[in-house]
């Protein structure tokens, strides 16, 4: 792993953070802590001594200083206690990130008209299986991938990088898609027409259709002047199970792998391009849109 790769990996780096302000923690907890008593035990003592010294002199001691002494001695040093009070802080973060619930912001335009860019989403950590952070390797069986389902994976060709894609083929189905209409498993997919949806960015419009994957309706669009095949898909692992031709394409979706596709149908880089996203990729499934800047109301759940 090289210094990039753990510096865009925001886990990896929380996952450090706990370890050593959590090392330094017990450290000052159990043996630090532990020797500045014994030296401020000790420096009171012989003050306490000196003091007893004078009083018995007939020399009245000045006893306002122990006090300050004691505190002084007993101070802890700055990076350990700034390391005790973001320790508890780190650890939670990592723990909610890792096994619960981790934010995304979304980039792109892919997932138009479902998830917009600058929504900042919400991902279920634990829906999919608890999976131990950093190696990702599932421990625990809780669920798995839905057709439907908005999902944040690993991107195939970089690790490094966050994905979110919808499921359009699960372990087992063979997905077509052909004239951009998509065929699970031999059942054509149902498509209700929208009306066109206007992207106030490019202020050009795409035909809208509301599709019914699985148990999960949802909006997708298409661009009627962009081309039904797949230009230049990778040379990706299982590429022998996809079968591409001028119309689109048919992929055998492989055990422990899934096919995902963007909403925008057109403007998606997806499975169509490099290939299957295997199950130790996943991160988890999106749900919620808690905040987009631009447009309050976007704030909800969605499908």
């Amino acid at each position: 792993m090289t210094l990039q790769d753990i510096l865009g990996n925001f886990s990896l780096i929380l996952f450090i953070l706990t370890i050593g302000t959590g090392i330094i923690w017990l450290l000052d907890k159990f043996y630090l802590a532990k020797q500045r008593q014994a030296k401020a035990d000790a420096a009171l003592a012989e003050y306490d001594a000196r003091n007893a010294k004078l009083a018995a002199e007939g020399v009245r001691p000045d006893e306002s200083g122990r006090a300050a002494l004691k505190a002084n001695l007993l101070r802890q040093p700055t990076w350990i206690e700034y390391s005790g009070s973001f320790f508890p802080v780190i650890a939670l973060v990592f723990f909610l990130r890792s096994f619960l619930y981790e934010p995304f912001k979304i980039p792109s335009t892919s997932m138009l008209p479902t998830l917009e860019v600058g929504d900042l989403i919400l991902v279920n950590k634990y829906q999919y299986g608890i999976r131990l952070p950093i190696v990702n390797k599932k421990i625990v069986e809780i669920g798995n991938p839905q057709r439907g389902d908005v999902m944040v994976f690993k991107y195939p060709e970089n690790m490094a990088l966050d994905y979110i894609k919808r499921v359009v083929g699960v372990p087992g189905d063979t997905v077509v898609y052909k004239n951009k209409k998509l065929i699970v498993n031999g059942v054509p997919v149902k498509y209700e027409p929208l009306p066109d949806y206007l992207d106030q960015e490019t202020l050009s419009y795409s035909k809208q259709f509301r599709e019914q994957l699985g148990e999960t309706s949802h909006g997708i669009l298409n661009n009627p002047r962009a081309p039904s095949y797949v230009p230049n898909p990778h040379d990706f692992p299982n590429r022998e199970l996809c079968n591409y031709d001028a119309e689109g394409f048919v992929c055998k979706v492989p055990q422990g792998q899934y096919f995902m596709m963007g909403d925008n149908r057109d403007n998606s880089l997806d499975s169509r391009y490099w290939g299957f996203v295997p199950d130790q990729n996943i991160v988890g499934k999106a749900f919620l849109i808690w905040l987009n800047l631009g447009d309050l109301s976007r704030i909800g759940r969605f499908h």
